[in-house]
């Protein structure tokens, strides 16, 4: 007895590999139902959108894949050097070298629900992530590169192996001089090992301003992050700076 359609459709929303979407179609391929030559067509959709996909993250790969002998490549990445408030985040991520995490990219052409998602994955996957920060004090106090290089230092300082290179997004980083480094413009959206880095530091970054909303309400910081928004302009205007403001920043709005 045929399957119903309910479950045919069921069946085709537990798949997500190309060789499960190609048995998919060859279970069906026969069954003239049109609801069922929909769901196979959707099926071969589905396909295509993988192989696509697949392409992509090789790609995303070349600059790991350029080192065949390496088996420790370190993607760096920081968020959080625009904002008026609170600290500069960035993350360190090596992955393995057979890595395949499906959608990752730069974290800023990703939805929320997406980067939350990802972030989970990479921690999965990862061999080793370190995360590292930088206040708003010591932004004030040594300029936001400077602070941005030193939250780069910290990450790399809490990896749990020693990495044999460093790719870097657009920088080169003076206190990691030790290690060899890849400075690569762009290489949030060019590096999976970037991208990665990328994810973790602005998921992380996230939360904590989530939780300093409810700690200093009033500056709507689980939905602007810190950044300068108009309503947060307003804020610092009517309410005067909180303790997470950076000084430095917003000279000109006190």
């Amino acid at each position: 007895m045929a399957s119903k359609i309910g479950e045919i459709k069921a069946e085709l929303s537990q798949l997500n590999s190309v060789p499960e979407y190609e048995a998919f179609c060859d279970k069906y391929l026969e069954d003239d139902r049109q609801g069922v030559v929909n769901l196979v067509t959707q099926a071969k959709k589905k396909i295509n959108a993988l192989e696509t996909e697949y392409k992509r993250l090789e790609e995303m790969r070349r600059y790991e894949n350029a080192h065949p002998d390496l088996s420790y490549i370190c993607g760096i990445d920081e968020v959080g050097r625009g904002p008026l408030a609170g600290p500069v985040y960035a993350a360190a991520v090596i992955l393995p070298k057979d890595a395949r995490i499906l959608y990752i990219n730069d974290s800023k052409k990703l939805s929320e629900k997406r980067r939350e998602e990802l972030y989970l994955e990479i921690m999965d996957k990862a061999i080793s992530v370190g995360v590292g920060f930088s206040t708003c004090e010591r932004i004030d106090e040594i300029n936001i590169l400077q602070a941005t290089y030193e939250a780069m230092d910290m990450a790399v300082s809490k990896l749990s192996v020693t990495p044999e290179l460093l790719l870097v997004d657009a920088v080169h980083i003076p206190q990691l001089e030790r290690f060899k480094q890849e400075s690569i413009i762009k290489g949030d959206a060019k590096s999976m090992s970037i991208a990665a880095a990328s994810i973790i530091a602005k998921v992380t970054r996230d939360h904590l301003m989530a939780e300093l909303d409810e700690k200093y309400p009033g500056y709507n910081f689980a939905s602007n992050k810190g950044y300068g928004s108009q309503d947060h302009i307003e804020a610092i205007k009517k309410l005067g700076p909180c303790p997470i403001h950076r000084r430095s920043f917003i000279k000109n709005f006190i």
